[in-house]
């Protein structure tokens, strides 16, 4: 009498990704989990990877080798007041039906966008397991904070960056089993990258510029924008401008870049709608500076040793991975004294390991390939 073994499918995990700088940081945890023979990556595109105006920056995935399962449009880069929510709305649908039709096991979200928290939505309305990655920081200057706590509180699984982010999504009330802290995945391709360059900084003279909007109105944003272009320039540095993304009033911000571009020198101000993750790294590497309110002027910056100036609020309360991280407000004074303070600190060749010492997206994979599907 012969038996047959059972053999059991490997768990299908769906990363969703919304934008050019998430893709990035998610690459990582998707390599892990397509080298697990118990895991089987599914990857939903959407956002602002799908719209000509910002790059169609999905075409950078099929690029690097991956397959997607499916392409979900959601905002339309109108810059209206409706956008965002129409595209919450279109999301969550369109998303939701993949799950179900591929039989989804896990869904992976990284942070704070709408794109996110359509994934999330989606996932746990048809009964999936939902991790969530970069839960628990703060950062007030924006509504994504609001969605980002969100989010943590409809995730069963936690992978926060760093330990003060641990320990708050646990005073949230979520369970400390489920929360891991295994630190920042978007410093996986940086640490293989400083490795592979031998010569870590060139004296570039330039600012390496990426500033979003943070649901103002455009002309505010323009204001801003074209404050921070004058302040660069003013100290001396030419630019590399990275568009921004689809939040509320990114037209102001492409409006004073326009601006700015027709104003200046040939190859003094260079604009890139959006940048391979490679190459965006090794931009900021060889920068003198970063300027703007990104998140990776608090996180990848200080790891590249390459000095940020953080312009305002939006990233007020995440945890400063040491003392490169210059905050200003937004006016012309104070970030052209920070510019000044900040090309004086370039040379400073010492990392900071807040976001983690390790490689990160192995250990997600690790965690997602043995956690309990059953609750």
């Amino acid at each position: 009498m012969t038996t047959s073994k059972r053999t059991t499918r490997p768990r299908r995990i769906a990363i969703v990704t919304g934008t050019r700088a998430e893709y990035g940081l998610l690459r990582s945890t998707m390599e892990a989990i397509a080298r697990r023979k118990n895991l089987q990556l599914q990857l939903v595109v959407t956002g602002m990877h799908l719209l000509k105006q910002f790059g169609q920056t999905y075409k950078e995935i099929v690029k690097d080798g991956w397959l997607i399962d499916v392409k979900v449009p959601m905002q339309r880069g109108d810059d209206s007041p409706g956008d965002q929510a129409m595209g919450l709305s279109r999301g969550i649908a369109g998303i939701s039906k993949f799950f179900i039709a591929s039989k989804t096991d896990i869904v992976v979200v990284l942070g704070d966008r709408i794109e996110a928290m359509a994934g999330a939505i989606a996932a746990v309305t048809t009964g999936r397991k939902l991790a969530h990655i970069h839960g628990g920081d703060v950062a007030p200057g924006d509504f994504d904070d609001a969605i980002r706590h969100a989010i943590t509180k409809l995730a069963h699984i936690h992978f926060p960056a760093t330990q003060s982010s641990a320990k708050r999504i646990i005073s949230m009330g979520e369970d400390a089993s489920q929360v891991h802290c295994v630190g920042a995945p978007g410093l996986d391709d940086l640490r293989l990258l400083k490795k592979s360059l031998r010569k870590m900084k060139d004296k570039s003279n330039r600012a390496l510029i990426v500033q979003h909007p943070t649901g103002r109105s455009a002309d505010t944003e323009f204001r801003v924008m074209h404050m921070i272009l004058g302040a660069v320039s003013q100290a001396g540095l030419d630019r590399t401008i990275i568009l921004p993304n689809t939040d509320r009033g990114h037209s102001g911000i492409q409006r004073a870049i326009d601006r700015h571009v027709k104003s200046s020198r040939k190859g003094e101000a260079l604009v890139y709608a959006s940048l391979p993750r490679n190459d965006f790294l090794k931009a900021l590497i060889q920068a003198d500076i970063l300027v703007g309110n990104s998140s990776c002027g608090i996180i990848e910056a200080p790891f590249a040793c390459t000095p940020s100036v953080n312009v305002g609020s939006r990233q007020q309360g995440r945890d400063r991975a040491g003392n490169r991280v210059l905050d200003c407000r937004e006016s012309k004074s104070d970030v052209s004294a920070s510019i000044k303070r900040a090309i004086t600190m370039r040379q400073i060749n010492k990392e900071n390991a807040l976001y983690g010492s390790k490689a990160v997206g192995p250990k997600i994979a690790a965690i997602l390939s043995r956690i309990p599907l059953s609750s």
